[in-house]
C-alpha cells in the first residue's frame, strides 16, 4: 500500500510531461501541414528529381559544402 504514495506522484508527472509534450509540439507548429505528409510518402520520385535541401522550406538555409 505504500507503494502507490510512489506510484501516484510518479504518474502525475509523467503526465504532466506528456501534456507539455504535447503543447509545445502544438505551439511549435508540429500539426501544421498533416496532408502533405501523408501524401508526399506515397509519391515514387526518381533520384534526380529530389528536392534540392531547403528547397520546400523557405526559411531553411541550403547545406555548403
Amino acid at each position: 500500500m505504500s507503494i502507490l504514495f510512489i506510484l501516484i506522484p510518479v504518474s502525475i508527472m509523467l503526465g504532466g510531461i506528456g501534456l507539455g509534450a504535447f503543447f509545445w509540439a502544438l505551439k511549435s507548429d508540429q500539426f501544421s501541414d498533416l496532408e502533405g505528409d501523408a501524401q508526399r510518402i506515397l509519391i515514387d520520385r526518381e533520384p534526380d528529381e529530389a528536392p534540392e535541401p531547403g528547397a520546400g522550406d523557405p526559411e531553411a538555409e541550403p547545406i555548403r559544402r
